[in-house]
């Protein structure tokens, strides 16, 4: 008997362990935060021993940030077709004296060392964020770049700050990097590292990438002895610079990855910590899926002018390219169905990615997955980083295609070719919805996402989904609009606080 699937007690489907009994994860008295990693308060004391450096009064060497020489191709191309193609890939931008894009690596005047890198990978032109963002951040602007995930965005913002980098004076001992890079994850900071060692092993950039969860001899080791690029979770950032372990203060190019993520986990105050130990002058690029009040406020506080280029609407939207099912059904039925959608849509060699709320969650449906012959891992915070680098290195290989994880793999999980994502907890708002979703249909490949959806938990989301469901052509269930009419009629009457629009 599966652990989940049947109704013994402690089973998926019935008895009083249940998932959806009195106990259960998304109901009255289980676990309700286990997604998020790490805790938003475990960090709060962090940073006590760093004051903010007062600039003014410190001799600043002068640095280059302006490397941009438009390519004769793009100086003739009127501003009229610029804006068409902009258009054709719905791309906004605003900003005074923006660049219009490069449609191709020859015309984005990459250096040489660049250019071969680039071409040895195989890629044909560049995406349309790179193609707007390459000159934008080659001409030494800030910059904000909202885009989904899987857009080409970190080879947006790396190619140029090596280019950067190349332009400045060596590092002497004792100095820090001269490009940071902060990302919200383990996993997202991981692949960045991985992009900076292909494309700047050319030029001899060193980098190192640190977070937590690991000990910190080998980072205090490459952090001490000097290196270009340091990519690195906020927390254990700042952990190094309370040490002593290096300091920011040669940093000219700061990359702040998906912004709006870190501000979900509670990173904020340390981010404010780590930008008040940078010199003033820096050249800041934003990256971010979303454009909620949180990061804006971000963004008009550090970045003062800045570029923005937005790549399709602000508003909260699925990817057109993936194909979303709603599956309205009990919590009894969702192990059930899950096992008639994975046997009905998939071959033994494509990816599925199957989101639940808590870590508890996580390990229970995958250890019932594996009883019922899945070959399927695990991925939360409490797994160690050895073992999360494992579990996703098997993902990706294919060796056991069918990875369950809470949100700490909803971004930074750089894996293009995802078949299907399942929501087997139901998110509590529309833009962990999106993020979920968008880790498939990636690259102009199609993907297929089912939601479970249960009226009696999952009600006061029913309208906002309709809504994304109607702007991106998708199939809207009569159990879904029926849940809507309930939730609204609840709202109504007074029975509580659970329509609306959530956060946003």
């Amino acid at each position: 008997m599966s652990y989940y699937g049947g109704g013994n007690t402690g089973s998926y489907g019935g008895g009083g362990g249940t998932y959806g009994g009195s106990s259960s994860y998304g109901g009255g008295g289980g676990y309700s935060t286990g997604g998020t990693y790490p805790p938003p308060d475990s960090m709060g004391n962090l940073g006590r021993g760093l004051t903010t450096i007062d600039f003014a009064g410190q001799q600043l060497i002068p640095f280059e940030k302006d490397f941009y020489i438009e390519h004769p191709a793009v100086t003739a191309r009127p501003e009229s077709e610029a804006q068409a193609w902009r258009a054709s890939k719905q791309i906004v931008v605003t900003g005074t004296g923006v660049p219009k894009p490069c449609l191709t690596f020859e015309e984005a005047s990459m250096p040489e060392y660049v250019l071969s890198e680039v071409l040895k990978c195989g890629f044909d032109k560049p995406t349309p964020i790179q193609s707007q963002g390459w000159p934008m951040a080659l001409k030494g602007k800030n910059m904000v770049g909202v885009s989904a995930t899987g857009s080409g965005k970190t080879l947006a913002f790396l190619l140029p700050g090596m280019i950067h980098i190349n332009a400045q004076q060596y590092l002497k001992p004792g100095e820090g990097p001269i490009v940071l890079v902060l990302a919200p994850t383990r996993e997202l900071a991981v692949q960045i590292k991985e992009e900076c060692d292909k494309f700047g092993a050319s030029s001899e950039i060193k980098n190192t990438v640190v977070y937590g969860g690991v000990p910190k001899s080998r980072q205090i080791r490459d952090l001490r002895s000097g290196v270009e690029i340091v990519i690195a979770t906020p927390g254990r950032l700042i952990d190094h610079l309370e040490q002593g372990n290096t300091n920011l203060k040669r940093v000219t190019y700061l990359v702040l990855d998906e912004a709006d993520r870190m501000l979900d986990m509670g990173f904020e105050p340390q981010l404010r910590k780590i930008v008040g130990q940078i010199r003033p002058d820096r050249q800041v690029l934003m990256w971010s899926a979303t454009w909620p009040k949180e990061v804006q406020n971000l963004a008009r506080d550090y970045l003062s002018e800045f570029y923005q280029v937005t790549v399709g609407s602000l508003d909260l939207a699925g990817n057109k390219d993936v194909t979303q099912m709603i599956d309205v059904c009990s919590d009894q039925d969702k192990y059930r169905n899950l096992l008639k959608f994975l046997k009905e849509h998939l071959t033994a060699k494509d990816r599925v990615l199957v989101f639940v709320e808590t870590k508890k969650g996580c390990d229970m449906l995958t250890r019932s997955l594996r009883m019922d012959g899945f070959q399927a891992r695990a991925m939360h915070g409490d797994k160690s980083q050895e073992e999360r680098d494992w579990v996703l290195k098997e993902f990706k290989q294919c060796s056991s295609p069918l990875l369950v994880a809470t949100d700490v793999a909803a971004r930074g999980l750089d894996v293009d070719d995802i078949k299907m994502v399942v929501n087997f907890d139901f998110p509590n708002d529309t833009e962990t919805y999106i993020h979920r979703i968008g880790r498939t249909g990636r690259a102009g490949k199609k993907g297929f996402a089912v939601s479970f959806f249960v009226a009696e938990k999952n009600g006061r989301m029913a309208r906002d989904i309709i809504e994304i469901l109607n702007r991106t052509s998708q199939n809207v269930p009569q159990e879904l609009v029926q849940a809507s009419m309930s939730s609204f009629g609840a709202k109504r009457g007074g029975r509580g606080r659970g329509g609306g629009r959530g956060r946003y």
